[in-house]
């Protein structure tokens, strides 16, 4: 059985630290993109190429796992099993471990994930939509209805609150993007600041890890998120905030919450452009045709809903970083199981904030919740048959790692040589062949030199002597 005290144990600054795994370097296939192609070397794999012609995608055919390389220059690996098991690899030794259990003839999915060092567990739900299964964030704890009423009014004085991030290394790489409000009005402005800090937090340190470098910009003028970007974001602040309210009125019921009234599937489609921080890296392509880079943090929002038959949602980036990412202000189309991806990204860091302005409340200026609020949080029913974390999930994603190095190894070898073998004969000259051949071949010569019965062609470094229009001598 889960133990809800080390889930809920999770320290709140190291929290920080822990939430841009579940949506980072997704491996979604770009729509389209001029000179990428598609190689299947000797042992069945299949290797996609960018347009330069660098790795992008890998399949691995004995075992079906599956690798990506983003433009960040990170990698995950994922293999999933038919009993949608899976185990993702990320660099810097990160990824998850999961496995799946019933619940009430529902089923549910439990991660195990490891994070700079750092073990801890999320749960979701499962579901089908379009032919897609879903996995949907499911929190592990309800609170009283009270306190989800006091998140969604404003309070009554505003509050400055000491976050701390000075000297923080992630605040100094990203204080070109994103400023916190200087006095919070509201608790989903308290949450909206701790959402993307987190988020940004959790970025920096995965490529801390993956030894990538942190892109150097200039802190000068005013940061790239915008208020107006922050302000939607609040506001889909509060509707997840509504969200999870229904959810826990529903649970108090002695009743599962519908994934489908909480999955994408709603979100998608329900009228409301819906506003969405990517939860890590991914690859898309812009409505120019040109591929792109969203990463932790950058803010999106919903166009208009996909057709009934689409895979995919357009989406506008309301903010990026700049260099290889999305231009703000660009349309992107993003898949189904991408956006589940993100809206489980924000779910899941709200869970954090809510716990951790339940544990401030009162403290560093912030108001105190009403006693009606303070209730111990209630535990999700599937918590009591939920197993226990994978001790072993550290060792397998380490040993997928290396087969997906030992696989890119044996792989690209073939590639090379599919390539070589590939590759043209450079022309030659016999004798015997004609004027024609030679020049289909080489091209007109420099210079004709004409003896009469005799000709002789000069290239760069050959020349060419013809007898009755046929080859006598190449010197």
């Amino acid at each position: 059985m889960l133990d809800l005290a080390s889930v809920r144990r999770v320290p709140i600054a190291g929290a920080i630290a822990l939430l841009a795994l579940s949506g980072a370097l997704c491996a979604q296939q770009p729509e389209s993109q001029a000179g990428a192609k598609t190689v299947k070397t000797a042992n069945g794999n299949e290797v996609q190429t960018r347009a330069n012609g660098s790795p992008r995608d890998l399949r691995v055919a004995s075992s079906g796992m599956e690798i990506h390389h983003a433009l960040s220059g990170g990698r995950r690996v994922i293999l999933e099993r038919a009993d949608h098991s899976r185990i993702v690899a990320d660099g810097g030794g990160g990824g998850y471990v999961q496995h799946s259990f019933v619940f009430r003839g529902h089923e549910f999915t439990h991660r195990t994930y490891l994070f700079h060092g750092v073990a801890y567990d999320r749960f979701y739900r499962r579901y089908t939509y379009r032919g897609i299964h879903f996995d949907i964030y499911a929190p592990v704890r309800y609170y009283p209805a009270a306190f989800y009423t006091w998140l969604s009014n404003p309070w009554a004085e505003s509050a400055a609150y000491p976050w701390g991030w000075t000297g923080n290394r992630w605040y100094a790489n990203y204080g070109f993007y994103f400023a916190p409000y200087p006095a919070y009005s509201s608790p989903s402005l308290w949450l909206t600041d701790y959402l993307l800090s987190s988020t940004l937090a959790a970025a920096y340190q995965a490529q801390v890890d993956a030894g990538l470098p942190a892109a150097a910009h200039s802190n000068a003028g005013s940061p790239i998120l915008s208020q107006e970007a922050k302000q939607l974001l609040s506001e889909e602040v509060l509707r997840q905030i509504a969200l999870e309210k229904s959810e826990a009125r529903t649970t108090a019921q002695n009743a599962e919450p519908d994934p489908h009234a909480s999955g994408i599937d709603r979100l998608a489609a329900d009228g409301v452009h819906h506003i969405f921080v990517a939860g890590g890296d991914l690859d898309l392509v812009d409505d120019g045709g040109q591929e792109c880079l969203i990463s932790g943090g950058d803010v999106l929002q919903v166009i208009e809903a996909p057709a009934s038959n689409a895979a995919v949602v357009n989406l506008v980036v309301l903010a990026s970083k700049g260099g290889p990412e999305c231009n703000t202000g660009s349309t992107v189309s993003v898949s189904l199981r991408d956006l589940q991806d993100m809206q489980n990204h924000m779910r899941e860091t709200l869970d954090l904030g809510l716990a951790d302005l339940d544990s401030h409340q009162g403290q560093g200026n912030l108001p105190a919740e009403p006693s009606s609020a303070r209730a111990v949080p209630t535990p999700a029913a599937f918590v009591a048959n939920a197993p226990p974390r994978d001790s072993n999930a550290a060792a397998a994603i380490s040993a997928r790692s290396q087969e997906a190095d030992k696989a890119e190894q044996e792989t690209l070898a073939q590639l090379a040589a599919l390539n070589q073998a590939n590759v043209p004969a450079p022309p030659t000259i016999s004798p015997g062949q004609t004027v024609e051949e030679v020049t289909a071949a080489f091209g007109p010569p420099t210079r004709v030199v004409d003896l009469g019965t005799k000709k002789i062609y000069v290239y760069d470094s050959i020349r060419v002597t013809f007898t009755g229009d046929k080859v006598t001598d190449v010197q």
